[in-house]
């Protein structure tokens, strides 16, 4: 009779766990489609100075990141999200752009998406946990994000867009990195968190450098 009863508790724990986990990667993809028919939208109203914010990795992978924290995941299901979020996010662009009598070949950054999305999505659930290696690595992995982004638009698009979105970035990404080791409060954590930093600017760096490449820029 035990086992009767342990598995009649189980089951609906577990079909309930299932049906709000389906429901909030509904909710990541329908989010991720406004978010991302509005940032075509608003290439035709930002000003130049915040411009990038429609159409940067940076402000892609910020508005991914905000929309998976918004559920608090775990990490696999941050993972999750955030290739729903960011694929969706591209969609939406790419619907709007239409509508808009814009052509836009989403096929390049539809790679992008699905390579990037895990580990943007699992670096915002790791922001908001309450264990300090995911905290590390994920903010590690986000601040990296921003200060190669700010680092890019200052450099290599310099001539061509203005100064103040990239800064922005730029100095928000080094807000985060200053301000989690507040959260750490160990040298092995910061340590990661350093590591980790240093490792997704320098990657995030290559790649933009490479679809410079693919672009002829």
């Amino acid at each position: 009779m035990r086992t009767n009863s342990d598995s009649s508790t189980t089951t609906p724990t577990l079909t309930a766990v299932a049906v709000t986990s389906i429901g909030s990667v509904l909710g990541v993809a329908v989010v991720g489609l406004v978010l991302g028919a509005v940032t075509s939208w608003a290439q035709s109203f930002l000003p130049d100075a915040w411009a990038p914010l429609a159409n940067s990795p940076s402000g892609w992978a910020a508005m991914t990141a905000l929309v998976v924290m918004t559920f608090r995941p775990t990490l696999p299901w941050g993972a999750v999200f955030g290739t729903v979020g960011f694929v969706f996010l591209l969609l939406g662009y790419t619907l709007a752009s239409e509508l808009r009598g814009l052509a836009y070949d989403p096929m390049l950054w539809g790679a992008i998406a699905l390579v990037t999305g895990p580990f943007i999505g699992a670096a915002a659930a790791g922001v908001v946990s309450a264990r300090s290696l995911p905290v590390a690595l994920g903010s590690g992995v986000l601040a990296g994000v921003l200060v190669a982004d700010g680092i890019y638009g200052l450099t290599v698009v310099a001539d061509t867009t203005s100064p103040v979105y990239w800064t922005t970035v730029l100095v928000l990404g080094l807000v985060l990195l200053l301000a989690t080791p507040r959260r750490l409060r160990a040298v092995a954590p910061i340590a990661v968190l350093g590591v980790t930093f240093l490792a997704a600017t320098v990657t995030l760096s290559v790649g933009s450098a490479w679809l410079n490449g693919l672009n002829g820029a």
